[in-house]
């Protein structure tokens, strides 16, 4: 069943902002700890976990992070578990590879939720043509740029601005000035995939 309540719950539950919005900083800073754990965060007590609450946490971020279900991230681990290879980086790797991802670490969209209305939309092209499936898997040569009946979006002129201070990974090639991003290769090191998530545990959720 999709999940319909409070995004903060979710981000006090994890106790990390998994949405990147400003606003879920704040609501950490002012209640650093889960829904319904005031008192044991008062005493210093909490619950601890077992190695399978843990892989759990860890799933779930995953699919709260990428905005992917359960069922989606089950798929992606049974492919690459098929694989000849390190089955973690391979999972990192088709997450990092979804469409909504690439515009999120080419920093044309604020949060990778955003990034996913922003393809829903239809607002970017995909080698010229228009897209609005964020699942996307991109490839090398692959090209994605703001349609140009989108350009006069009011959203736009923010994120140019506020591109000058950010840093792309070296796997894209961005031109922020016509919001277009070239796949030079695939992400496929371990400095190119989200440390926050621990993709061993993932697994081992998967494999039981």
């Amino acid at each position: 069943m999709r999940y319909t309540g409070p995004k903060a719950r979710r981000v006090r539950r994890q106790n990390q902002n998994i949405y990147g919005s400003d606003k879920y900083d704040r609501i950490l800073q002012r209640k650093p700890y889960p829904p319904g754990m005031q008192a044991a965060a008062r005493s210093g007590r909490g619950p601890k976990l077992s190695e399978y609450g843990k892989q759990l946490m860890e799933k779930q971020k995953a699919c709260f992070m990428y905005g992917i279900n359960n069922r989606r991230l089950r798929t992606i681990y049974l492919e690459a578990s098929r694989k000849v290879g390190q089955t973690d980086s391979m999972i990192n790797t088709t997450l990092e590879r979804r469409i909504d991802n690439v515009l999120y670490r080419a920093g044309f969209a604020n949060t990778r939720m955003q990034a996913r209305q922003f393809i829903s939309h239809g607002l970017f092209s995909l080698n010229g043509a228009g897209v609005t499936i964020p699942s996307i898997q991109v490839k090398v040569g692959d090209k994605i740029q703001v349609r140009e009946t989108k350009k006069s979006s009011p959203v736009f002129p923010s994120i140019t601005g506020a591109h000058e201070k950010y840093m792309p990974p070296d796997w894209l090639k961005v031109d922020p000035g016509v919001l277009a991003v070239e796949i030079k290769a695939l992400p496929t090191e371990e400095k190119h995939f989200d440390k926050s998530i621990d993709m061993r545990k993932v697994i081992g959720f998967y494999s039981r």
